[in-house]
């Protein structure tokens, strides 16, 4: 353990011992959060103009409030949230913290609604990938600047965020094999995938109720594969009924492996095999702003679906003042969200178990019938 992250450590624990926990309003269970409000004492000033930068929270994001009870009661978690997002910038420095589109949600409300990563399985269809040389690895990468990537979309008020990082998985995967880049149906996996885990009880996909990466590959792997979304547009919502169509599959998968957790095999597997299907714990992401972020503090315990597009460094640390290596992930909330869509998080010591669960598809093409 180095000196600077040693220091780090003990100012923290000693943090920790002096301070309360003051936020009520915003409560949770989850260990992590407990953790950060107890480390970091919110500022009373911040909520001074709370009601201004509520008013221009619903302007800018569209939200209205049906009764005069709820318009007060989402005041409340507003103001609690920006006392957190306070609290995660002082946690998190190289990242900027703030108002985003999900500021009138509690911590379990976000969580509930938009994360929905099912407990890690391998399926018996997966592969260890193998490993692959490091040396000759660029120092920056993204595929956005290859082709390979799709624009950012929406996974709405669903906790599907495991399908899109399967689509998108696949989408470079297809576009490496053929050339050609075709947006995937996440409705189909929603609707049509509900593979299970006869030994694990609740492992099965479940539409908006959560799912996993590697289930899904399995799903399509079984299934033939994926419709186009222009054929099976997505809706954010549990149909019940499956309308896929074999005859107008547009990408299969041939086979999909689970990647070490060595960052630099991940990079080479990244490069060679185009994006690939990650999980993360999502906590600090409800206030992500943009920067690198880079969290003294957050839960391994993964939450979201996210993929993995690229990596470089830049000079982000106001201590160090040195470049920092960081992951590129593509995200499922919007352009409005983060950096147009995108989220960077620090590579070097799997921060917020970005490391832990990664993934790689290899693609057939099928040309419809």
């Amino acid at each position: 353990m180095d000196r600077f992250f040693l220091s780090v450590l003990l100012l923290l624990l000693s943090s920790l011992i002096l301070a309360s926990a003051t936020d009520s309003t915003v409560s949770s269970n989850e260990p992590e959060d407990l953790l950060i409000r107890q480390v970091v004492a919110h500022d009373d000033d911040l909520l001074m103009n709370a009601e201004h930068h509520f008013t221009n929270f619903k302007s800018k994001f569209g939200k209205s409030y049906a009764t005069r009870e709820e318009h007060a009661y989402r005041l409340g978690v507003f103001k609690a949230n920006l006392r957190r997002a306070r609290r995660h910038q002082k946690l998190d420095p190289s990242a900027v913290h703030g108002i985003t589109q999900f500021s009138d949600l509690t911590p379990a409300e976000f969580r509930r609604t938009y994360l929905g990563l099912k407990r890690l399985r391998i399926p018996a269809d997966a592969h260890k990938a193998p490993i692959l040389p490091t040396n000759d690895l660029p120092t920056d990468f993204d595929w956005r600047d290859h082709g390979a990537v799709t624009a950012v979309k929406n996974q709405g008020s669903c906790g599907s965020c495991w399908s899109f990082s399967t689509t998108g998985a696949l989408e470079g995967a297809n576009f490496l094999a053929t050339g050609k880049l075709v947006s995937l149906s996440e409705q189909q996996l929603v609707d049509c995938d509900h593979e299970c885990d006869p030994d694990e009880p609740g492992s099965c996909d479940s539409g908006c109720n959560g799912g996993l990466m590697t289930s899904a590959f399995e799903y399509t792997l079984k299934t033939g594969g994926l419709m186009q979304e222009e054929d099976y547009p997505y809706t954010g919502t549990d149909h019940g009924t499956c309308k896929f169509d074999k005859s107008k599959i547009v990408a299969s998968v041939a086979n999909f492996s689970v990647v070490s957790l060595d960052e630099d095999q991940i990079a080479a597997n990244l490069v060679k095999n185009g994006p690939l299907a990650v999980g993360i714990n999502a906590v600090f992401m409800q206030t992500y702003i943009g920067g690198v972020s880079c969290p003294y503090i957050c839960s391994r315990r993964l939450n979201h679906g996210v993929l993995l597009v690229g990596y470089g460094s830049e000079g982000y640390s106001p201590i160090r003042m040195k470049d920092k290596p960081y992951w590129i992930i593509k995200n499922s909330w919007g352009e409005s969200w983060g950096e147009n869509g995108y989220y960077k998080i620090c590579r070097g010591r799997d921060v917020c178990g970005v490391d832990s669960m990664v993934s790689t598809v290899a693609a057939i093409h099928t040309t419809p019938k």
